[in-house]
């Protein structure tokens, strides 16, 4: 609650101060209407029950003003509520922002191993959850507290301290009874919610890879696995509301007690001439007001302990240290010459599993570097570096001189563009995809961008040209145009440094040509390093790197590679056989 308070009490806020004050306002003002009411009814009963002719006028006049004070405490509950509720939408609208900017803040390792079901349901239950707590914290818990005091004092100056006692004992017998139960209901609710976020947590990732469960058959598999964490929550979700029933039982039979306990009482002086039938109203009224939101409160106090929980889980996704961070006062990175240096750069992604083993290799500002080798080279993890997924166990990568680990994340990834291998798209349009390169580009830019990744024809033959949908991660375009996609999003970027990861293994080898010849003619003023399985898309780079095992074993051009017969030699004359295979089989 104390991370919660400066959402609701903002800093620079003061128009949510006031509201806040005048909701609190409304709140005493319903509050005293509702403790005079039954002042209002008991002395209409006494009026009409007293001897002699009766004062029906005055009898009237209690009665029309016991339905105006009704009115008057719904109309003020209203008013409170539309006063409040800016405020309150505000708070969690300023709190989901955050926990939002804090998921784009972590590290790729924290997004690697997440769950996307069970993150979507922390968030969407701790900001529904604050929502509910600061109505019951604000409008039920404290004016019942007040009210409890009110009625108190009341009781003690008309009927005595006995009424007060045992109106005393039933509260704090009701709320130690509630508590007691309650907090033994958390854990079940607790176990029920684990269960929930395992289950849409399988279902999202079934889901997810639809295509892959239609490759292999798995429907029923998936079907079963999804069912039986859907059964665990069932029988989770019946044992807390058994216990829900359980907690009613009990708080009725406290409260009824208490409510049938106090009439006879007020019966009994009324027999004795000391109380009148009106006081017996005023009991009755009092403590069907007090009890109403005390029968109220376990699910109160459950929603607030549950709420604490959610919000507990929000806040610890918000606690979660980003494993790579900006240095204080870190300055943007300034690339006057495009230079890419590794230095003697050694990691692993676990402790003890070494990828890279004391790297060290230079692209020139101007220049295409290639990286090549067989998988699990390290090849990939040289670009995760590069764009500071993670930081290097040993050595510095430096750009233009400037050690990336010193400069603002931000800026570092504004100076490299990247094609992916595998590209993600958004479920949006292809030109919202292609213009998400730059901050709002103008139509025109987008246009050239497609026509130089020479996705531009097939764009102006679809119906709906650039605003048609792609689907989610892009799934309604084939593998090519996805890559074209993506490779006309970073021509957008224009960036000083490209960072190709098998920038054409989806395209089809007329496409491919198109494109290395578009990467060529783009790539002539800027830092390229090209990561290929393919040797024959990176022939004419600069400089090729032949990687083995998170080592730089050969370095060269490609006709200097070829007259070292080693490794690069040995992959080059692989893929001639295999396209030599390929080319006779066709024929």
């Amino acid at each position: 609650m104390r991370r919660f308070l400066p959402y609701l009490w903002p800093k620079g806020r003061p128009e949510l101060k006031r509201r806040i004050i005048g909701a609190a306002g409304f709140v005493l003002l319903s509050k005293a209407i509702v403790l005079s009411l039954p002042f209002a009814y008991a002395r209409a009963v006494d009026t009409m029950s007293a001897d002699g002719d009766p004062a029906v006028w005055v009898a009237m006049a209690l009665v029309i003003a016991y339905a105006a004070g009704r009115l008057g405490n719904v109309l003020f509950d209203q008013l409170r509520n539309i006063t409040f509720n800016r405020v309150g939408q505000d708070a969690v609208r300023e709190l989901a922002e955050d926990v939002f900017s804090q998921l784009h803040r972590l590290s790729l390792r924290f997004h690697l191993s997440r769950r996307t079901g069970e993150i979507t349901r922390v968030i969407e239950r701790g900001t529904r959850s604050i929502g509910q707590m600061l109505y019951f914290l604000l409008f039920n818990i404290a004016p019942t507290a007040i009210e409890l005091i009110i009625v108190s004092i009341i009781f003690w100056a008309v009927f005595g301290w006995e009424l007060v006692a045992a109106t005393a004992v039933t509260v704090v017998t009701f709320i130690w009874t509630t508590q007691r139960i309650t907090e033994w209901r958390v854990k079940l609710r607790k176990d029920m919610n684990d269960l929930d976020g395992q289950a849409m947590a399988r279902a999202v990732d079934s889901l997810l890879n639809y295509e892959t469960v239609k490759y292999f058959g798995a429907e029923e598999r998936e079907r079963h696995r999804y069912a039986s964490s859907a059964n665990a929550y069932a029988e989770a979700a019946i044992k807390t509301e058994n216990s829900l029933g359980m907690l009613n039982i009990v708080q009725a039979v406290i409260l009824n007690l208490m409510m049938g306990g106090a009439m006879a009482w007020t019966v009994w002086g009324w027999s004795q001439g000391r109380l009148s039938p009106g006081d017996l109203v005023l009991v009755n009224t009092y403590l069907i007001q007090l009890f109403r939101p005390l029968d109220l409160l376990g699910w109160v106090y459950r929603t607030i302990r549950q709420g604490l929980i959610d919000m507990a889980d929000m806040f610890r996704l918000m606690d979660t240290e980003a494993e790579v961070e900006d240095v204080p006062g870190a300055p943007a990175l300034v690339v006057r010459r495009p230079t890419v240096l590794f230095d003697n750069v050694s990691f692993g992604y676990e402790q003890d599993r070494q990828i890279l083993h004391h790297l060290s290799f230079e692209a020139p500002a101007g220049s295409t570097v290639a990286l090549v080798g067989p998988s699990g080279a390290g090849k990939s993890t040289i670009g995760r570096l590069l764009f500071r997924f993670y930081d290097p166990s040993g050595g510095r990568i430096l750009i233009d001189g400037q050690d990336i680990s010193q400069v603002a994340q931000e800026s570092l990834r504004r100076a490299i563009g990247i094609v992916p291998q595998d590209s993600v798209l958004f479920n949006d349009t292809i030109g919202y995809n292609i213009a998400y390169g730059r901050d709002d580009p103008s139509q025109e830019q987008i246009v050239r961008a497609a026509a130089d990744a020479s996705i531009l024809p097939f764009i102006e033959a679809l119906p709906q040209g650039f605003d048609t949908e792609v689907g989610e991660r892009g799934l309604k375009l084939s593998g090519g145009e996805k890559q074209r996609v993506a490779i006309a999003r970073t021509l957008l970027k224009n960036p000083p440094i490209l960072l190709l990861d098998e920038a054409t293994s989806a395209l089809d080898s007329r496409t491919e040509q198109d494109i290395l010849s578009t990467l060529k003619r783009v790539s002539a003023d800027r830092t390229t390093i090209a990561i290929a399985h393919r040797l024959s898309t990176i022939a004419d780079a600069d400089i090729i790197n032949v990687m083995d095992a998170g080592r730089i074993v050969e370095s060269g051009n490609h006709a200097d590679l070829l007259r070292r017969d080693g490794l690069y030699a040995e992959m080059w004359n692989r893929q001639l056989s295999e396209a030599d295979e390929t080319a006779q089989a066709a024929e």
